[in-house]
């Protein structure tokens, strides 16, 4: 038998409405698979969650897939007691005795799984940390290594308890001004822990184009989408159910006005954006 998202174990410690089941409105598997698949800050938040159970023991650790293999971590880790997890923005780090720290970052496709000791796991995951009752395991690694030090270059944590809005602000105000605020969000060294899909959904609720820039956007409209941010975002992480209101919902009416919500490439990312323009108004892009 393999263990999949749906083993048992796996269940228990996803946070509710993680597994993109049907809502009670109609909406289908795949319709909430799409808006909460990426992972973004609370996903981060909810991974160190489900790992607190191997937190206070010896680990075995693997590292199987090759492109893990050779980063060497498994030598340096293996046996070694896994004092505290912990998410920082999009980063996660374990810190184990001995003062070792490991940053993994998920990017677009990584995950990370809790299965139960005696559960077969499927595929090579980057990472195994195999303790006495349970097994945490990250697939699609993309960034796996030891920290050192990018964890204290990120910006203000947008899921701290208490946020530090006025910081966050402060950030914002210390780079270039004609920056696009859509753009200046997704700066992990800005704010900490907000992608593209809570980037959509925050400036949507605080009506905040996307387009404008920094310099046109009040302490006031920067906090408001800040705290929208961290709600919407907390919400996810205590398993709040909801639906996207604008991402990648490119065409369909907005749910406020009923204006067809667009979308554009925005950064040097080309990360996509989405707003309406009509709740939304401001400066928009020239191609749009």
């Amino acid at each position: 038998m393999v263990a999949t998202e749906e083993a048992p174990i796996e269940r228990l410690l996803q946070a509710p409405g993680d597994r993109g089941e049907r809502s009670g409105r109609g909406g289908t598997r795949s319709a909430r698979h799409t808006l909460w698949s990426m992972p973004e800050g609370d996903a981060l938040h909810r991974a160190a969650r489900r790992l607190q159970v191997l937190v206070g023991q010896e680990l075995e650790v693997e590292t199987p897939h090759p492109r893990a293999a050779v980063k060497q971590l498994a030598p340096r880790l293996d046996g070694r007691r896994l004092e505290s997890v912990e998410a920082i923005g999009k980063n996660l780090l374990l810190h184990f005795e001995g003062g070792l720290v490991v940053r993994s970052h998920l990017r677009m496709k990584g995950r990370w799984r809790v299965f139960r000791r005696d559960a077969p796991i499927l595929g090579q995951p980057w990472l195994v940390l195999r303790g006495e009752e349970y097994v945490g395991a990250m697939f699609n690694g993309a960034v796996l290594e030891l920290d050192r030090g990018v964890a204290r270059r990120l910006g203000p944590d947008i899921l701290g308890e208490p946020p530090d809005f006025d910081a966050m602000v402060r950030h914002l105000r210390s780079v270039d001004q004609r920056r696009e605020v859509g753009d200046a969000l997704l700066d992990q060294r800005l704010v900490a822990g907000i992608g593209n899909l809570w980037k959509a959904e925050s400036l949507w609720y605080a009506r905040v184009s996307p387009w404008r820039r920094l310099g046109d956007v009040s302490d006031s409209e920067l906090r408001a989408t800040l705290e929208e941010a961290h709600r919407l975002m907390r919400g996810r992480l205590d398993g709040v159910p909801g639906t996207g209101q604008v991402y990648r919902r490119k065409g369909r009416p907005c749910p406020c006005c009923g204006t067809p919500i667009r979308s554009w490439p925005q950064g040097d990312g080309a990360r996509m954006a989405y707003w309406c323009p009509t709740c939304q108004r401001g400066e928009e892009p020239n191609t749009a």
